[in-house]
This record gives structure tokens, C-alpha cells and sequence, in this order.
């Protein structure tokens, strides 16, 4: 009798005990099917999601090299808290990538090329978990580390920015979104600046399991970092100086055309001729190029900070961002008036959603032009002292630019500074918005800090203002 129970129960799924509590008929019991589970009428298997006699571990999967291998086993540098859900890394700094971890160089530091988190630091390639990482360099050619592409130039608005990362790319007038570049359209479920995984946006933009991504639009950022281009000049009183910085004082409008040129460069209007302040198209050619003989290229990032609701400003009446170095730095060139690196130009590209309403506004000197979808919006040429000018997207001026509401759009910056006497640089950003992604571990509001997923604080909650926002972020200033 025995055995044609135990025979039952197996070929059958019957019942072995029918008195008990919350019986159904004909199915399973409690561990009568060897699994953990009441009623399921399932035989245990490694990778049901439920952790089973036997099992050290059960994510939910047979696959290994998750945390939880295909026998339901703990795999080294890996802990699984809670049966059904993924693996997570036991630790940062345990030299053993795991879990949501970009790296472990083997120690929990930062600014070594992984940081803290074990997250991989803009400009660092880490290799080989437990050993060292090492630098990069954006424009060799060869993409590597946190580089998101490699175009062998230190140009904006081609494609791939000086820092190696993806730039939307724009073609008659529209600018399309690439994923990795940091702003989310439709058809990306996410776009949270990179194409890294692990870090809940997956390299073809789609949100990782285990994770919620939620649209940032809003100027939730206490300050923007914005790709600029420096090029140093040596001034023309120099037998090897170019001949426009500075060659003559004054407002000198209309030096460049209405329409970016084909490369996204301004275009000289004076063809075959010259400016009051400038010497010809060839001489100006050199002023957002790269040129060996003629100049110095530095990239940097300019910082704007957040003054309020959806307005970033940098304001800097003292702007020599190139003391002590290019030429100077060379020994070809002395400091000039103050011990001040003057002549040099700069050009700053960001891309927008248009709404309509956005305002950009400038004071400073000497030349500045501002482009907006390819089309001139503020025109202050000439070698002067600070001078304002300002646009204000509104129909008048969509309808003049191109311009589609929830398209994307180039706004460009391009400023000399020639005179030296003094150099201001203010720009103000408002309403210039694009949605990106920021993305959390689905565990975020829990009241348990994860670094591995990216938190930087759990309050045990999802709402911001309360000094840790709804992603597990730590809130500035609160």
C-alpha cells in the first residue's frame, strides 16, 4: 500500500494527507513534491526561484556567472539575499567583478579609475580585476575603457565629443538622438548618458532587469558640465603671431554668415575681402580649427551652475582659462598684461528639445556668435569690452530656425577673446532642457545603501527633497 502511495503521488500529483489545512484535492501538499513550496504540484528545480534543500542560492534561472550558477550554487564575490531575485556583488574592492560592478581594481578608493561603487571613471580602461586600471586617451584612434566612440579629433559636433563620448548627429536641419548620448527619445526606453551595462541602462538603451529608469527634464542637477574647445593664439605683434589677435578695436558686426557651413563652422562673409577688425577668410579659417602652426587646442568642460528652476549660469569676469598654458606653457609666447594668457577662442556645443520659450543669453568679449539649429541668433563681432546680446526661441523665431516642437536641436557658442585689456565670459542657459535617464536599482526605497547598484543614499523611501531623491541619489544642498 505503501509503495502505490508513493506511486500516486508521483505519477499522479495525489494527495498524501487530505486533512490538512487549505487542502486542494489531488495536488501536492507541503514538501509532499520535494520543493518549498505548498500546492504547486512542480518537482524543485535549480532556477524555479525558489530556494530548495540543497540549493546554496536560486535567482530564478539555471545560468551561471550570475551570482547563482547552474547547480544553484554561490558563485565567489557574489551574495543572494532574497530567492528569486538577481545576485548582487558581495563587496567593492574584493578584486572580482560582480553584481553591478563596471570593475574592482581590488580596493574600495576612488579617482584610480574605479571608483567607490566600483563604477569606471570617465577616461580610465580597467582590464583586469585585482590589478591596477589605467588612463586613456580620447583621439588616439582607439576606443577603450569608458570611451563610447573614437573619431581621432578633439572636434565638436561631429558625431563623437573630445571626451570620446556620442554626440547626437544632425543632418538638414534635425538632430537625431544616438543611444548612449544622453538624451531619450521615443523608441529608447532609456538613455542615461552611456552604453555601459550594469548600470540599469543597457547599451542599446533598454532598462536592465532589476532596475526602473525615470526621465530627468527638469533642472534637477545643481550645475551642467558642457564639452568646450579652447584654441590658443600667439598675438600678432609676434613675428609667428596670427594676424587677427588683436589687429584692430571695435565692434565689427556681420564678420561671419547667417548659416553654419557645411562642417558646422562659421562661415567669413567678407569673401575675397576683410573686416575692420579681421584679415580675410584665410586668416579667420584657423579661428575653430585645428591648425599645428597657428594654434593650441585644449578641451575642458565649462561648469554652469543651477541659479534656478531650469536656468544654469556661468558668469566669470576674470576668464583666462588658458593661463600657463598653450604657447605660454611652451615658452613661445610671454604672459601678457596681469601675467594673463590672452588670444584664444572657444567654441561650446548643447543640444536641446525645443518647447518654445528657451532663452540664451551672453555677456562678454571680445567676438561672440551664437548658432542655433545651423541659424545665426546672436551676432557681437569685433575686439570691445563686454557687451550683452540675448534670443529668446519663441514662433517668430522657430519659424525663422527650423525650429519643431520636441525636436532636437544644436545650440553653438563660438567666442575670440582678441583684446588685452580684460576677458568676461557669462552664459545663461534657460529652459534648454533634454530628457535623459536616471536609472535605479529596483531596491532603491528599501532603507539598505547598495554602492554596487549605484545608491548613494537610501532613506528608506522614493521621494525627492528629502536630501536622498527618488533614484537613491544624494540631493545638493539638502
Amino acid at each position: 500500500m505503501t509503495a502505490m502511495v508513493a506511486f500516486g503521488a508521483l505519477a499522479c500529483g495525489g494527495d498524501d494527507s487530505p486533512a490538512d489545512a487549505a487542502d486542494v484535492a489531488d495536488v501536492p501538499d507541503v514538501l509532499t513534491d520535494g520543493d518549498a513550496r505548498a500546492e504547486d504540484g512542480a518537482a524543485p528545480a535549480c532556477g524555479d526561484g525558489a530556494l530548495d534543500p540543497g540549493e546554496a542560492c536560486d535567482d530564478g534561472n539555471p545560468v551561471r556567472d550570475d551570482g547563482c550558477d547552474g547547480l544553484c550554487r554561490l558563485e565567489s564575490g557574489w551574495v543572494c539575499p532574497e530567492a528569486g531575485r538577481p545576485c548582487r556583488a558581495a563587496a567593492c574592492g574584493d578584486s572580482i567583478v560582480a553584481g553591478g560592478e563596471q570593475c574592482d581594481d581590488g580596493n574600495a578608493g576612488a579617482g584610480d579609475g574605479c571608483s567607490s561603487a566600483c563604477r569606471m571613471e570617465e577616461g580610465w580602461a580597467c582590464d583586469v580585476p585585482g590589478s591596477a586600471c589605467r588612463r586613456t586617451t580620447c583621439g588616439d584612434g582607439t576606443v577603450e575603457g569608458t570611451e563610447q566612440c573614437e573619431d581621432g579629433n578633439h572636434d565638436l559636433g561631429d558625431g563623437c565629443d573630445p571626451f570620446c563620448r556620442l554626440e547626437p548627429t544632425c543632418e538638414d536641419g534635425t538632430c537625431v538622438a544616438v543611444c548612449g548620448d544622453g538624451v531619450r527619445l521615443p523608441g529608447e526606453a532609456c538613455d542615461d548618458g552611456n552604453t555601459r551595462p550594469g548600470d540599469g541602462c543597457a547599451a542599446a538603451c533598454t532598462i536592465e532587469d532589476g532596475y526602473t529608469c525615470t526621465d530627468v527634464v527638469d533642472a534637477e542637477p545643481a550645475s551642467v558640465a558642457i564639452p568646450i574647445v579652447y584654441r590658443d593664439f600667439r598675438g600678432a605683434d609676434l613675428a609667428d603671431g596670427h594676424p587677427d589677435f588683436e589687429y584692430a578695436l571695435g565692434d565689427d558686426r556681420g564678420i561671419v554668415e547667417d548659416v553654419l557651413g557645411a562642417d558646422g563652422k562659421p562661415v567669413y562673409a567678407a569673401a575675397g575681402g576683410a573686416t575692420p577688425t579681421t584679415n580675410g577668410e584665410g586668416a579667420f579659417r584657423s579661428w575653430y580649427r585645428d591648425d599645428a602652426t597657428l594654434n593650441r587646442t585644449i578641451v575642458e568642460r565649462l561648469t554652469l551652475d543651477r541659479t534656478a528652476p531650469g536656468t544654469f549660469v556661468f558668469d566669470n569676469d576674470d576668464f583666462f582659462p588658458l593661463d600657463g598654458r598653450g604657447f605660454v606653457a611652451e615658452g613661445t609666447e610671454d604672459p601678457r598684461d596681469g601675467g594673463h594668457n590672452f588670444h584664444f577662442t572657444s567654441e561650446l556645443r548643447y543640444w536641446f528639445v525645443y518647447a518654445g520659450g528657451e532663452e540664451l543669453t551672453f555677456r562678454g568679449d571680445d567676438d561672440v556668435w551664437v548658432f542655433v539649429n545651423g541659424h545665426l541668433a546672436v551676432d557681437i563681432g569685433g575686439v570691445h569690452g563686454a557687451e550683452d546680446a540675448s534670443v529668446t526661441l519663441g514662433a517668430a523665431e522657430a519659424a525663422a530656425m527650423g525650429l519643431r516642437a520636441d525636436g532636437i536641436y544644436e545650440a553653438v557658442v563660438f567666442q575670440a577673446e582678441r583684446h588685452t585689456s580684460q576677458s568676461s565670459y557669462r552664459l545663461t542657459l534657460r529652459g534648454f532642457n533634454a530628457p535623459h535617464s536616471e536609472c535605479a536599482w529596483g531596491n532603491c526605497g528599501d532603507g539598505t545603501l547598495e554602492p554596487a547598484f549605484g545608491e548613494e543614499c537610501d532613506d528608506g523611501n522614493r521621494v525627492s527633497g528629502d536630501g536622498c531623491d527618488a533614484n537613491c541619489r544624494a540631493e545638493l544642498g539638502k
